[in-house]
C-alpha cells in the first residue's frame, strides 16, 4: 500500500478542522451563535470544568465555530494547537499574560507595528512587564539584551510597515541559548508565504483581521502553539510548570504536554480576561482563509509590479520592498518567503511629510484607512496616523518617518492600481 498523502496547503485552507454538520449535513461550518452549552449530566459538567474532558462550556472559553478556525490555523502553521481571540492585540496580551509576572522582561524587535510598540512600551508598564528593544538589522542586539529576567523574544516575520524580513533562524538560536520561547507575529506574511515554526519559532500570533480574513470585515486574533518549547524549568513559567490553584493543583505542562501553552492561554488567560472571538467573526475568518493561497499569491505578484513602478518614478526617493532585486532584505525574502514578499511595503516621497499627506488625499481607487490585508488596495501615511503617538525618533526607527507612505496592495487589476497612484503623484 502507498503511504497516506499529506494534504497540500490549499486543501488544508478549505478543509482543515471542518466536517459536515452531524445533525443537519450542512457543508459550511455553522455559526454556533450561543452563549452556553447543555451538559449531559452532573459528571459530564464536572469533567469539563476540571479539564478532564474536552468540550463546550461557555463561548467566552470556547465555541464550536471558533474551534474549527483554531484547528485550521494550527494545521496551516504546522502547530499542535491554537486559540482564537478577539483581536491581534488580544492574542499578544494573552501570550504575555501566560508567560510573564511583574518585574519580568521580554525582548522585542524595534521593527514592529506601531500599535504593538505602544502596547509593549506603555500599556504593559501597568502590569510590571518590561520590554527591552533590539534591532533586526543587528542580530547581536538581541543577544546583548538577554538578562536573567528575560522570559521571551518577540519579532514579526515581515515587519509592519517597512516590510523588513526578520532572520527568524538567527534569533531562534539566541532564544534557545537563553532558554526562552521565540514568539513570531506572522500577520503580514500569513502561513502561505512564511512558516515560522520551520525556522525555530515556538509561538505564532496573528491579527486574523488582516490577510487571513482578507476582506476587511471582521476583527480577530490567533495564537498558535508550536509544541516545541520545554516549559518544565522550575519557577520560570509558573503558569505552566507549577500546580494551578484553579484546577485542583494540576500542572498544565505535565497534563497537556506539547499543547500546554495553548491550553494555558485558554483556561487561564481567555477565561479570566475575556477577549473572546464572536462565532460570527470566526465564520467570516474561516470563509476568508479558504481563498488565502489564491489571494496571497495575487497580492504578492501585484505588489512587486507596483514597487517596480514606484522605484522608477521621479517623485519617489526610495522603495522598501524585499521582493525587489537589490533590496537589503531580498536574500532573506528568498529564504523565508520564497513564494512572494507580501502585499505591504513602504516608500519615501522626495517632498517629505506634505507630499505624503497630498498623495493619500489624491488617490481615487485606493482607500485611505488604518488596515492592511484587504482585497482592496489601501494607503496610509503612518507618521500622521498609525505611528502618530510615537516620537520622531521612534517613528524613524520603526520605518515610519515623515516621508513614508505605506501601501497594502490589493487583488485588483495591477494596471488600475498603478494608474491610480500615477494620477495622484502627478498632483503633488
Amino acid at each position: 500500500m502507498s503511504e497516506p498523502r499529506e494534504p497540500g496547503f490549499s486543501t488544508l485552507a478549505i478543509h482543515a478542522g471542518a466536517q459536515p454538520d452531524p445533525s443537519t449535513g450542512a457543508r459550511a461550518t455553522p455559526i454556533y451563535q450561543t452563549t452556553s452549552f447543555v451538559f449531559d449530566d452532573v459528571d459530564h459538567a464536572a469533567s469539563l470544568f476540571g479539564l478532564q474532558a474536552f468540550g463546550n462550556i461557555y463561548t467566552r472559553i470556547g465555541n464550536p465555530t471558533c474551534a474549527v478556525l483554531e484547528e485550521r490555523i494550527a494545521a496551516l502553521e504546522g502547530g499542535t494547537a491554537a486559540l482564537a481571540v478577539a483581536s491581534g492585540h488580544a492574542a499578544e496580551h494573552l501570550v504575555f499574560h501566560t508567560l510573564l509576572s511583574p518585574g519580568d522582561e521580554f525582548i522585542a524587535a524595534r521593527q514592529l507595528y506601531g500599535g504593538s510598540v505602544n502596547q509593549f512600551g506603555e500599556a504593559y508598564k501597568k502590569f510590571g512587564w518590561n520590554v527591552v528593544w533590539a534591532d533586526i538589522d543587528d542580530i547581536s542586539s538581541f543577544e546583548n539584551a538577554v538578562s536573567d529576567k528575560t522570559k521571551a523574544i518577540f519579532i514579526e516575520s515581515i515587519a509592519n510597515p517597512g516590510g523588513a524580513i526578520t532572520d527568524i533562524e538567527a534569533i531562534s538560536k539566541i532564544a534557545k541559548k537563553a532558554g526562552v520561547p521565540l514568539i513570531v507575529d506572522n500577520t503580514m506574511a500569513s502561513p502561505y508565504l512564511c512558516q515560522p515554526f520551520k525556522h525555530g519559532a515556538d509561538i505564532i500570533v496573528h491579527s486574523a483581521t488582516k490577510f487571513l480574513g482578507g476582506h476587511g470585515n471582521s476583527i480577530g486574533g490567533l495564537i498558535v502553539d508550536g509544541g516545541t518549547f520545554d516549559w518544565s524549568a522550575p519557577g520560570k513559567y509558573p503558569s505552566l510548570s507549577e500546580p494551578c490553584a484553579s484546577y485542583q493543583g494540576m500542572v498544565l505542562y505535565e497534563t497537556f504536554g506539547n499543547f500546554a501553552f495553548a491550553i494555558a492561554c485558554r483556561v487561564l488567560g481567555l477565561r479570566d480576561l475575556g477577549p473572546a472571538l464572536s462565532p460570527f467573526n470566526a465564520f467570516m475568518l474561516l470563509t476568508g482563509i479558504e481563498t488565502l493561497p489564491l489571494r496571497m499569491q495575487r497580492h504578492s505578484d501585484n505588489a512587486l509590479k507596483v514597487a517596480e513602478y514606484l522605484k522608477a518614478h521621479p517623485k519617489v526617493d526610495y522603495v522598501n520592498y524585499s521582493g525587489l532585486e537589490g533590496d537589503k532584505y531580498n536574500e532573506a525574502a528568498k529564504k523565508y518567503c520564497p513564494k512572494g514578499a507580501g502585499a505591504v511595503f513602504t516608500f519615501g516621497l522626495k517632498g517629505g511629510y506634505d507630499a505624503g499627506v497630498a498623495l493619500v488625499s489624491g488617490v481615487e481607487m485606493f482607500s485611505h484607512l488604518a488596515n492592511i490585508g484587504d482585497t482592496r488596495s489601501l494607503i496610509i501615511h503612518p507618521a500622521s496616523t498609525t505611528h502618530r503617538q510615537l516620537t520622531d525618533e521612534q517613528k524613524t526607527k520603526a520605518g515610519a518617518g515623515p516621508e513614508v507612505v505605506r501601501l497594502s496592495i490589493g487583488i485588483e487589476e495591477v494596471a488600475d492600481i498603478i494608474a491610480d497612484l500615477d494620477q495622484a503623484l502627478e498632483k503633488i
